[in-house]
């Protein structure tokens, strides 16, 4: 029976990333899910010999339905992912590019891409050993699927393209692909029509991307929620715009979680200095406001990324028996989801931009000298630090434009509708660079105004922090302590994101 409304999936979107790892494995198909693409794979040869009409096995692809599909299916297939052929730029990570090859398979073990249980085994025999395409990031308008990446991911997959290939030291290598299967004693993939179909017609390339993104986002917004509290620590600001009740009284999760987070992060008997005001302003009075409202959205993405990466977008669908034709590769829901994870991750990095902002003036520093400087004048301290971070958060809003709203009609009369998601995605993930580097800022601006106003020594993170970016004394080239303070924390908070993923079912919830 069908049912309008579809139940939330059991996986978390942390479950699904941990098959990006290279060690992870597909569980071979149960008896079940053999079975179901059995049927479907047989109700295919069916149709072929009752000359029943199925889109891109025996007709040819896209506004070229109305032609009759190659006399050969090899051809057919092959000739599929040759024309796709066509991507550009530079390869998605290999992590991202296993993402992929794993959402496929789950999609196609699903049964209604009329694939054959014997097909998938070897495609994710191979995956299971290692082999891992290399995927162009740009050229698709992902309408009809990820065509053009997928094709690339196919090719290689086929013996053609490259792969990636880890070295002895476990570092990836762009490497022919002919040359990765060989060493693998594997044969190359044949692809027949249904099988090339099936692999292409997905939104999984925008989807693997976006899914990295949204982990990304929700890292950046705990490293915020920690640079917070430090803040507040320092600066000796109240600490009652993060008290429980504030939360409670509103009724928002999210809200309440990153209050949580900043609260947990305070010194104990933590009160507010007699100097510093009853109201700070808004970059710290409203961050469980600010960045509780991205924890929620990410909440209601990750069901909706989730669903999609469990789910089967091919088409056509083999359902109860009969091929449907539709549109299940059209990556709209993929598409939005980035483009508010985009929104999301603006707000992340503008608000850790005010902080520094923050910091850097006498009038709500506490009087200390601006730019953080010990030697105004003749020293500049974080002036040049605050004015690239600047740059970066103006960058970052040029990225994440909603890539809906940048559509263009292709492929004839075809697909006269698209999302453009990886389009979006690839943008989200470059942005998401620049947030790293706002945070590294603030990280780098925290650890010049622990040393300047005498704070005593914290172990963890803030000790890293002061390591790396120790004292001025004089002005210095800050850029690679920006970079190494980024690094510390998104370390943090992917420990801080993975300790409460482990102990509450919930994940990150209140």
């Amino acid at each position: 029976m069908i049912t309008d409304v579809a139940e939330s999936p059991k996986e978390r979107l942390a479950d699904i990333l941990r098959q990006a790892r290279h060690d992870a494995r597909l569980r071979p198909c149960s008896p079940l899910e053999a079975e179901r693409m059995r049927a479907g794979a047989d109700r295919l040869a069916r149709a072929l010999v009752n000359e029943e009409q199925v889109y891109g096995v025996t007709r040819g692809f896209g506004p070229l339905v109305e032609y009759a599909a190659a006399a050969s299916d090899t051809v057919q297939g092959s000739g599929l992912i040759a024309h796709l052929g066509s991507g550009q730029g530079r390869p998605l990570s290999p992590r991202a590019c296993r993402l992929v090859v794993w959402i496929r398979l789950t999609s196609m073990r699903l049964g209604h891409s009329a694939v054959a249980p014997e097909f998938w085994d070897g495609v994710a025999e191979l995956w299971n050993r290692g082999f891992t395409p290399v995927i162009p990031r740009d050229g698709t308008v992902s309408a009809s699927g990820d065509l053009q990446p997928l094709a690339h991911a196919a090719l290689a997959l086929a013996g053609q393209g490259e792969a990636w290939a880890r070295d002895d030291a476990g570092e990836w290598r762009v490497r022919p692909a002919a040359d990765v299967l060989a060493a693998l004693g594997a044969r190359p993939v044949a692809w027949r029509a249904r099988q090339a179909l099936s692999f292409v017609n997905g939104t999984s390339v925008s989807l693997a991307v976006t899914l990295l993104n949204h982990r990304e986002v929700l890292r950046l917004a705990r490293a915020v929620a920690a640079l917070t509290a430090r803040a507040v620590t320092l600066l000796g600001a109240s600490p009652q715009a993060y008290h429980p009740g504030v939360g409670h009284v509103r009724g928002q999760t999210g809200q309440s979680v990153a209050a949580r987070w900043i609260r947990e992060d305070l010194p104990d008997g933590h009160r507010r200095a007699p100097a510093r005001p009853l109201q700070e302003p808004y970059s710290l009075r409203c961050a469980p406001q600010v960045i509780g409202a991205v924890v929620d959205q990410l909440s209601v993405l990750e069901d909706i990324l989730v669903r999609e990466a469990v789910g089967c977008t091919d088409n056509p669908v083999y359902y109860e028996g009969e091929f449907l034709h539709a549109g299940n590769f059209h990556a709209m829901p993929v598409g939005l989801a980035s483009d508010q994870i985009g929104l999301c991750l603006q707000q992340i990095a503008f608000l850790a931009e005010r902080q520094l902002a923050l910091l850097c003036l006498p009038e709500t520093n506490g009087g200390l000298p601006p730019m953080l400087t010990p030697t105004p004048g003749s020293g500049s301290g974080l002036a040049g630090v605050q004015l690239s971070a600047t740059s970066f958060v103006a960058r970052i809003r040029q990225l994440v434009y909603p890539s809906g709203l940048t559509a263009l009609p292709s492929n004839g009369l075809n697909q006269d509708h698209v999302p453009m998601a990886l389009n979006g995605a690839n943008a989200v993930s470059d942005a998401v660079e620049q947030a790293w580097l706002v945070v590294g800022s603030l990280g780098v601006a925290l650890a010049q105004y622990a040393a300047l106003s005498g704070a005593a020594a914290e172990p963890g993170a803030w000790a890293e922090l002061a390591a790396v970016s120790p004292a001025l004394a004089a002005d210095r080239p800050l850029a690679p302590e920006v970079r190494a303070a980024r690094d510390v924390l998104a370390h943090r908070a992917a420990e801080l994101i993975e300790q409460e993923e482990e102990s509450a079912d919930a994940g990150y919830g209140a």
